[in-house]
């Protein structure tokens, strides 16, 4: 199946080649458009939030309820992309996202926008999240070889940042400024188009066998977390991940709060920050591959990644100065896209292909199960400690979770200096 992965890749050329031509490039652009428009409403949406409330309770949990679908659908919808056409799937998703997106912005332009109904779209587009991202981790190697995946995640996530961190996120104040739907159409437009790229796609026949007909949905999801609980390095992984999530949580649902209220900053200095994190995470997905293999191994990075952003959350919840909140944000933005392209690398390596869905979605479930949690005692802290207490909360549970690596590195795993691979060693 290598030739079909290099004649869709565009005529990928050698092992490890990535052409940018053909499925790839088609991909990455429908990636790139799809992120704008998440930008307009990531940006848009936390501060429509604001404006309808000033609880951090209520904010907080208008991010909860963004997560919590995946720990009632993530496993389905990783069995679910193991049984269909990722490709079909994807498009037919995104062509189900615009039109919520498009009967949100017509609501806001109404004025019947309302804190229930912010909380009605992002649990329902999380829904619809848990398929389409299980989908895309399987269908990334369908279009390119195995040993260019660091390679194609990491361009993936370099350009779905530029576009979105530094074109997205700067004008959503701009279009909220000339009214409040404009943001939420024009994501809508972007799911239509993404969905129209997506659906041009020609993978050619599939990498893995099609499920059994007739097997139970339920014990195919029990493989895929069996098989992810038996690999050692995945498992610890995730373990690391399932904590600092709940810091990431917290982090994410109040960073309105604590940049507007702790370091005194309006609209714009809320998106400067934001798009400061995505500067970082752009350099930090350019050169994953390279910090890698000059850190010893993926795990040796990921703990350095960990140690990186620990130490970034403190600055920001000490520090009271916006340019250096967005300083310290851009180095967190570089450590997490480097932790961003690994993680997503060594499960697309690792995982069994008739089994890629599966294991992702048990690994993206267990590790974003305390996203919800981190929303609502993110604001709860707020509530109690005052506005710049997530970020430090932030910081000691990222701490946490990236002290569970310590063991692992210890023992010596994923320490290939030459490509930054962890080795396949299950127990």
């Amino acid at each position: 199946m290598a030739g079909t992965a290099e004649a869709a890749a565009g005529g990928a050329a050698g092992a490890g080649g990535l052409s940018w031509r053909g499925g790839f490039g088609r991909l990455w652009s429908a990636a790139a458009i799809s992120r704008f428009g998440d930008a307009l409403r990531g940006t848009a949406l936390p501060l429509l939030a604001h404006a309808l409330t000033s609880d951090p309770l209520l904010i907080g949990l208008v991010t909860a309820c963004g997560f919590a679908p995946w720990l009632l659908f993530g496993l389905v919808g990783g069995a679910v992309a193991d049984r269909v056409d990722a490709r079909r799937a994807m498009w037919a998703v995104d062509l189900l996202r615009g039109a919520l997106m498009a009967g949100f912005a017509c609501a806001v332009a109404a004025g019947a926008a309302g804190i229930g109904l912010l909380l009605a779209l992002a649990f329902a587009l999380t829904t619809l999240q848990t398929l389409f991202d299980n989908a895309a981790t399987t269908l990334l190697p369908e279009l390119v070889p195995r040993s260019a995946l660091t390679a194609a995640n990491a361009r993936l996530m370099a350009g779905q940042e530029v576009v979105g961190r530094f074109a997205g996120g700067p004008v959503a104040p701009v279009l909220l400024g000339a009214g409040a739907a404009l943001p939420f159409a024009a994501d809508a437009a972007t799911y239509v188009l993404a969905a129209a790229l997506v659906a041009s796609l020609r993978t050619g026949p599939p990498r893995r066998p099609p499920a059994a007909s007739g097997r139970a949905l339920r014990r195919e999801i029990a493989e895929g977390v069996r098989a992810l609980w038996r690999d050692r390095i995945l498992r610890v992984c995730c373990l690391s991940v399932a904590l600092g999530n709940v810091g990431i949580g917290a982090l994410i649902a109040e960073l309105v709060v604590v940049v507007k209220d702790w370091l005194g900053a309006g609209d714009f200095g809320y998106a400067a920050v934001t798009t400061a994190y995505g500067a970082g995470t752009v350099l930090g997905g350019l050169l994953a591959g390279r910090v890698a293999a000059r850190a010893g191994g993926q795990l040796r990075t990921l703990l350095a990644a960990g140690a990186v952003q620990t130490a970034v959350l403190v600055v920001c919840g000490t520090v009271r100065v916006a340019a250096v909140a967005a300083a310290a944000l851009a180095l967190f933005g570089f450590a997490g896209a480097v932790w961003n392209v690994l993680e997503t690398t060594v499960v697309q390596q690792r995982a069994p292909e008739a089994m890629l869905g599966r294991i992702a979605a048990a690994f993206r479930t267990v590790s974003v199960a305390g996203v919800p949690a981190g929303a609502l005692l993110g604001g709860a802290v707020a509530v109690a400690a005052g506005p710049r207490s997530p970020a430090l909360l932030a910081a000691a549970l990222l701490g946490l979770g990236t002290a569970v690596l310590i063991p692992a590195v210890r023992r010596g795993a994923g320490t290939s200096s030459e490509s930054g691979q962890i080795p396949h060693t299950a127990l």
